[in-house]
């Protein structure tokens, strides 16, 4: 018997569908992959009063056979903030959920939150794993767990004033754009997540005072996390770009900072410039503390500072590095063993003209540094490391500074003149009141006392208490006060 084309044609079709249906039909029970509508479930609600809000998202099942899901769940299980409902069925771990060859499920999750409960992270997080054959696939929760200003993943390409009504917290990094100012004033709160900086290219104006004093942070408020203490890094610091002149900081703390997220050097504060720029950033009364990295770093910058603490650092407290032009009046730079960070090798100022980019490498720029009334000093033998490469030009001067340096400074240098030393305390104890506290004010034996220069128009100290020009200068950002 002879069977014609088109039955034939009929004869493969209906057995190529009886094979896939088949095929379809069968489980499969090792491999396999899921996929999910997002990668990220993100609540983007923020609450002034108690309130839930719900969103949901696919699973997708791409494989040619059907599978069952044996475990789909939260990782912070029932004490999450979040609530599941897996494909009908509620719970944060459900088992063994089907899914058809090339379809999907719903997964509905609602969150409720107290914006006004103060013992919330301002950002609230879990991670949803689903299990298929022995193999995880996750993605993260995300949602906002008290009443404030969310920055997030943010160009700020208009000038603005931020408020003090509720604190702000950066997500995902912030720009202030070329030509547009940020202006942050007293009192101000701002939590900076893991995985944030706040770059500026335009103007940056803090405005604290000591009594209301703007303060720089990690988002993490479960101190428990962190043994009940602060813990280096827990954000990624301030970037000021070559394009930004002229921004101001006054009373402001910048604290637990130096986190590398973006690759590259980690730093409290870092400010790039370029040959001739103008000032770029004036720091009154400022302190940085606890950074894993640096804590202030400048490139070839103009930077002007007084009356500030940089202390407790992973690497140099200050690094002057490629050149740049820089004034320095009654600061204090300060590394003894910083909790949770190594202070061996790294000493706590480096003044340089040039920055190594190679073994046999370097990039060089004019330098001109200017310290008066300067505290440098910590647990090592040598705190303060100045050097000179190629033909830029280098200009250093320490007048009226306590100094720990066993060796002796760069004598090349100080031999041509490049490097200027006058009235200077070398290796004496400056008798802090509580060092381990981190109380760097002197105490009534300390050897900075009456030590300084006067400086004419000079701001309050780091206590507020005025420096008087009929009377002699301390050296460091603290008057002693009897």
């Amino acid at each position: 018997m002879r069977i014609s084309r088109p039955s034939i044609f009929i004869l493969s079709v209906f057995l190529s569908f009886f094979v896939f249906s088949c095929k379809k039909d069968k489980l499969l029970t090792d491999g396999g992959s899921l996929k999910f509508s997002t990668d990220t479930l993100t609540f983007d609600t923020v609450f002034t009063e108690m309130g839930s809000f719900t969103t949901a998202f696919k699973i997708f099942n791409p494989n040619d056979q059907r599978i069952v899901i044996k475990n789909l769940k939260l990782d912070k299980g029932d004490s999450s903030f979040f609530k599941m409902n897996v494909d009908g069925f509620s719970g944060n771990n459900i088992n063994n959920i089907e899914v058809a060859a090339h379809d999907s499920i719903y997964v509905f999750a609602t969150v409720k939150i107290d914006p006004k409960n103060q013992s919330n992270p301002f950002v609230i997080e879990d991670r949803f794993t689903a299990t298929l054959n022995g193999q995880i696939f996750s993605i993260p929760f995300i949602a906002y767990g008290q009443d404030a200003h969310y920055v997030v993943d943010s160009v700020l390409a208009v000038s603005d004033v931020w408020k003090t009504d509720k604190p702000y917290v950066i997500l995902h990094s912030a720009l202030v754009d070329k030509g547009k100012t940020l202006t942050i004033p007293a009192g101000c709160k701002i939590y900076m997540n893991a995985d944030s900086r706040l770059y500026v290219r335009g103007q940056l104006f803090i405005n604290g005072t000591k009594k209301d004093s703007v303060i720089f942070q990690g988002d993490r408020l479960d101190r428990a996390y962190f043994g009940y203490d602060d813990y280096p890094g827990e954000w990624g610091g301030i970037y000021f770009d070559s394009t930004s002149t002229g921004s101001n900081i006054k009373w402001t703390v910048f604290k637990n900072c130096g986190n590398n997220m973006k690759g590259g050097l980690p730093f409290g504060i870092e400010v790039f410039g370029k040959p001739g720029i103008a000032n770029q950033l004036t720091m009154t009364n400022t302190i940085i503390e606890n950074s894993i990295g640096f804590g202030l770093l400048c490139f070839q910058a103009n930077v002007k500072a007084e009356n500030t603490l940089v202390h407790s650092t992973g690497t140099q407290a200050l690094a002057l590095v490629q050149g740049g032009n820089y004034q320095f009046d009654n600061c204090n730079f300060i590394n003894y063993f910083p909790s949770k960070l190594s202070h061996y090798d790294e000493p706590t100022v480096v003044v340089l003209n040039y920055y190594q980019i190679s073994n046999t490498e370097y990039w060089q720029g004019d330098l001109t540094a200017h310290f008066r009334n300067c505290l440098i000093y910590g647990s090592m033998d040598n705190e303060l490391f100045c050097y000179k490469k190629g033909t830029a030009t280098y200009n250093a001067s320490f007048d009226h500074c306590l100094i720990k340096s066993i060796d002796a400074l760069n004598t090349d240098l100080t031999t041509s003149g490049e490097l200027n030393i006058q009235f200077c305390i070398f290796n004496k104890n400056p008798r802090f009141v509580d060092y381990k506290k981190w109380n760097f004010s002197p105490d009534s034996a300390s050897s900075v006392i009456h030590k300084g220069m006067a400086i004419l128009g000079i701001s309050n100290d780091l206590n507020d208490q005025p420096w008087s020009v009929t009377d002699t200068f301390d050296i460091g950002a603290y008057r002693f006060v009897k």
